[in-house]
């Protein structure tokens, strides 16, 4: 779908990497280390997520589900979802629309501050400036709340909740408030570390997408 696509690439587009200089709230600050510590000593993830949208205008939405393959220490990922899928070898970014049989390729931007399921784990480590706010549950889990806001005050979002399991120290979930209003979730659901991924699963292989038009935007 090219709307999915579309509000995918404007979360990557989302935050511009400025140096931590503002002073942070030292609860946050040592929480946000324990998260970062434990997500540093994976090489491998192998995630399913579930992402939504609400704007401001639309108040139907838009949700979607999906399996993110991230290969950290190549920096390659894999986002299989029902109606696309995104692939990334370091390199080339292979976005490939199902319902129009259609795959685009970018260059990849060589950024380590946009938000999408591929960085969810690692977005929070600079530009920000963070504090602890009350804690939240999901059923019987609870959850640490921070709330981050870019140094950047151009950017075109507010704030964004991140919440984080408060016994394992993993990510729950991520919502990004945009100035128009809107609202934009990823919610971890599972996470399995340090698994073996398929290299196939970073290489973009041409034959599976016969009768796809390759658009080259490179």
């Amino acid at each position: 779908m090219k709307k999915t696509k579309a509000i995918l690439l404007s979360l990557i587009a989302l935050v511009c990497t400025i140096p931590a200089i503002a002073q942070q709230d030292a609860a946050a600050q040592k929480l946000l280390a324990e998260v970062s510590k434990k997500y540093d000593s994976y090489q491998t993830i192998q995630a399913s997520f579930s992402f939504s949208v609400v704007q401001a205008a639309n108040k139907n939405g838009y949700s979607d589900a999906g399996t993110l393959y991230l290969d950290k220490k190549n920096n390659r990922y894999h986002i299989s979802m029902k109606n696309q899928e995104l692939i990334s070898d370091a390199k080339s970014l292979y976005t490939i629309l199902k319902d129009e049989k259609e795959v685009q390729i970018a260059e990849i931007e060589n950024s380590n501050d946009a938000i999408d399921p591929s960085n969810i784990f690692s977005f929070y480590k600079t530009g920000f400036k963070y504090r602890l706010i009350a804690n939240e549950k999901s059923g019987t889990t609870l959850l640490n709340v921070v709330e981050l806001t870019a140094l950047d005050t151009k950017k075109n979002y507010s704030k964004i909740k991140l919440r984080i399991n408060s016994s394992t120290k993993l990510i729950h979930d991520a919502t990004i408030y945009d100035k128009n209003g809107g609202q934009y979730n990823y919610t971890i659901k599972s996470q399995n570390p340090n698994k073996t991924l398929d290299n196939t699963l970073f290489t973009f292989n041409k034959g599976k997408y016969s009768g796809y038009e390759i658009v080259d935007l490179r």
